[in-house]
């Protein structure tokens, strides 16, 4: 097998520099668009962690079950399906989803209070991420199912969505969405889960987090149904030949192949998505993710002549219209 991945220097080298326009899109608060957003997600993937290991969980009800303003994020202790994890101090990372949407909402930071009702999380990064990985796995097309497979490894070979959780060296928590079809989102290989990277916003968070912090947790989901596999373990990255090309679609092999060794499996069925009632879908909020994520670009305080540059140009009318017809190209074309 080719050597791990061990330096920044040696991702980039393989996947590249986070381009501009990626990184602008980080604001530190939850704008006027990120807080309807989550006014209207009823569900949300959600990390707890440290500089030393990171746990999975989810949380959900009713549309604005989680509530917020600019500096803070709240969650309702029972609405999440183990409140117990989240400890003052630690950091926190979120991905909420909307019914019909493609992309998603991040929202990272770190845990100010944990109340018998609610825990209170401090905002530090609000951002939005492509639809590719809710693409790929049917997220929003699946029907609901009872259906449930027998045993773990039936079930990572049908799952087709992946919520990642990863931490860097200071304990800053991060939640990356991965998405393939069945048979390809995750090959449990003995005591080795193998899971491949795609296009996506190229941030690579976590796969940064991974190199200096490779403990890492995971949640994994066959959309319709309300089981969940959760896992944690050690990981890393390798661009072995053979092992990418276990992941090949649509004739595209993947630059990247994570393994995760020292599995801790549960598979259990989610209370949060039990109430949720994410499938079938009931209905598109209406909201355009282009706008609000244009709007964060143009909110980030970065200095620079890039960063005026961009900003200036999101600022010229019909670019958010331009940034949607960018995005559907990009989801038609550059999937693998």
């Amino acid at each position: 097998m080719s050597k791990q991945i061990a330096t920044i220097a040696e991702l980039e080298a393989i996947i590249g520099k986070t381009p501009l326009p990626m990184a602008l899109k980080v604001i530190d608060h939850l704008d006027e668009g990120a807080l309807r957003w989550i006014r209207l997600s009823p569900f949300c993937f959600t990390a707890f962690g440290d500089a030393s290991d990171i746990v999975v969980t989810m949380a959900g009800g009713d549309p604005g079950f989680a509530s917020a303003s600019a500096h803070e994020l709240r969650l309702p202790t029972a609405l999440l399906d183990d409140a117990a994890l989240a400890r003052p101090g630690v950091g926190f990372a979120s991905l909420f989803p909307l019914p019909g949407i493609t992309e998603t909402l991040r929202v990272n930071g770190r845990v100010a209070e944990v109340r018998h009702d609610e825990i209170r999380l401090a905002v530090e990064e609000c951002y939005g991420h492509c639809g590719k990985a809710l693409i790929r796995s049917d997220f929003w097309t699946a029907a609901p199912t009872a259906a449930v497979p027998s045993d773990v490894p039936a079930f990572i070979a049908d799952c087709r969505f992946l919520a990642l959780a990863t931490t860097d060296a200071q304990g800053r928590a991060d939640l990356s969405p991965k998405g393939d079809p069945a048979g390809m989102m995750a090959h449990l290989e003995g005591s080795r889960l193998w899971f491949a990277d795609r296009p996506g916003n190229r941030r690579v968070d976590s796969f940064r987090n991974i190199i200096t912090q490779p403990r890492v947790a995971a949640a994994l989901l066959i959309p319709g149904s309300t089981h969940v596999v959760r896992l944690s373990g050690t990981a890393y990255m390798t661009d072995d030949e053979a092992m990418r090309a276990q992941f090949r679609v649509q004739d595209k092999t993947p630059a990247l192949a994570i393994g995760i060794d020292d599995l801790s499996i549960t598979m259990s069925e989610s209370p949060a998505l039990v109430r949720t009632h994410l499938w079938p879908m009931s209905g598109r909020p209406a909201i355009d993710p282009a706008k609000v994520f244009t709007e964060h670009i143009k909110l980030n305080k970065a200095n620079g002549l890039g960063a005026r540059l961009t900003s200036a140009a999101l600022s010229v009318p019909g670019m958010t219209g331009l940034l949607k017809k960018g995005l559907e190209n990009e989801y038609k074309n550059n999937l693998y």
